[in-house]
């Protein structure tokens, strides 16, 4: 079951504030990838999936755009948007297929049943050129059926990471970026590995392996255990500068932001998620998987950790200092309780975040200026439909 928790992770990475006017001036021009889906479609997690579709839309709302349609085939397949190329002029589009029969079993079943028959997942690269060409870099010299997480690797324009499942086993990879020259960082494993990223400079990787944190060098060599003495570790990330590594830790549903040093020292938690589970809901049917991951974020310079918290009886956004020197603080305040926010992402300037709102019982992405807490909605979909996972193109 474990396993099965895990890996659904990989596939989907998770009524709020007062509605105000239009920020002005603001990163309007600016565009955010994003997924749409249908939410209450009968049938269960498979129909509802099976809609997501990867756009992209301006920061005040206008300029929809849906990336890739010409890779979407039948009823059983959609896409995701997954990131972007450092410079902005690439998207990142995970592409999934499940046949019905698998999706009717996992249903039944109340449980994923990964297999190369009933699964079909990789990613996209989509030059967002007028050509708006979309090369399935995963499908060259494929290594597995399941291909999901790819990132540009920092300091290497040459250099993808991504995270492969081989013999029921998530691996991470790298490879080059025409997709040739694949390499399991830990081949000698048999446990579940992700979660995977790389320092800035490219020179080391975290990722965690049966719910631990391990930092290692890029080709994945001297791993280091971080031991938190916790049973539940997940979604390193490095902080700008690479000193330090950011990741939730506690007890699966009870975790909380968490940092350490690149050596290994320094272990410290950072803020209280309260009851928070971190669990997204993102459908309105019932979902055998319980939702998407919500993990905390840095800033762009390092000072702060961005992240959801339970206030009352909604999610609210909150952001706390690394020095540890003051309280954190919350960022929205909702109107109505019972609200959720989730998701954040910060431009790299530091100014604005993006992140989903579920408001009225639909879940739409808002965009925040951090100075004074404005915020503004930029989707306005109806009970049914819904946007999430918001990224900010470079």
């Amino acid at each position: 079951m474990v396993l099965i928790l895990q890996l659904a992770a990989l596939i989907l990475m998770a009524a709020g504030n007062t509605m105000a006017r239009p920020v002005s001036p603001g990163p309007h021009q600016l565009a955010i990838g994003y997924t749409e889906l249908q939410t209450d479609l009968a049938g269960g997690r498979h129909a509802n999936v099976a809609t997501m579709r990867a756009c992209t839309v301006r920061a005040d709302g206008s300029g929809r755009k849906e990336l890739a349609p010409d890779i979407v085939g039948d009823s059983d397949t959609w896409t995701q948007f997954a990131g972007w190329s450092p410079d902005g002029k690439t998207a990142v589009v995970g592409r999934g297929w499940e046949s019905k029969e698998n999706a009717a079993w996992e249903e039944v079943n109340k449980n994923f049943r990964y297999n190369a028959e009933g699964w079909l997942y990789d990613t996209y690269l989509v030059n967002l050129s007028s050509s708006r060409r979309a090369t399935n870099i995963t499908a060259v010299d494929r290594v597995s059926y399941f291909n999901s997480g790819l990132f540009f690797w920092p300091g290497d324009a040459n250099r993808l990471g991504f995270t492969a499942l081989i013999d029921g086993n998530s691996h991470p990879y790298s490879m080059d970026i025409s997709g040739h020259n694949k390499q399991d960082l830990t081949k000698a494993s048999n446990e579940f590995t992700y979660g995977f990223s790389s320092a800035p400079d490219g020179k080391r990787i975290a990722y965690h392996k049966s719910y631990q944190i391990y930092l290692a060098d890029a080709d994945g060599s001297n791993a280091l255990h971080i031991d938190t003495h916790n049973p539940f570790n997940f979604g390193p990330t490095w902080s700008p500068d690479g000193k330090w590594v950011l990741f939730l830790s506690g007890e699966h549903y009870k975790c909380h932001p968490t940092i350490v040093r690149a050596d290994g020292t320094g272990l410290r938690k950072i803020a209280d998620r309260g009851i928070y589970s971190g669990a997204v809901d993102f459908l309105d049917v019932p979902d055998f998987h319980q939702g998407s991951s919500d993990v905390p974020i840095w800033s762009p310079d390092g000072q702060w950790i961005y992240y959801a918290a339970q206030k009352g009886n909604s999610v609210e956004l909150f952001r706390a200092a690394t020095s540890g020197e003051a309280a954190p603080e919350q960022l929205t305040t909702s109107a109505t309780e019972g609200t959720t926010h989730y998701h954040p992402e910060a431009t790299r300037d530091g100014k604005w975040l993006a992140y989903g709102c579920k408001r009225d019982g639909v879940r739409q992405l808002c965009v925040m200026r951090i100075s004074d807490h404005k915020e503004t909605q930029i989707t306005h979909f109806r009970r049914g439909r819904g946007a999430m996972w918001p990224h900010w193109r470079p």
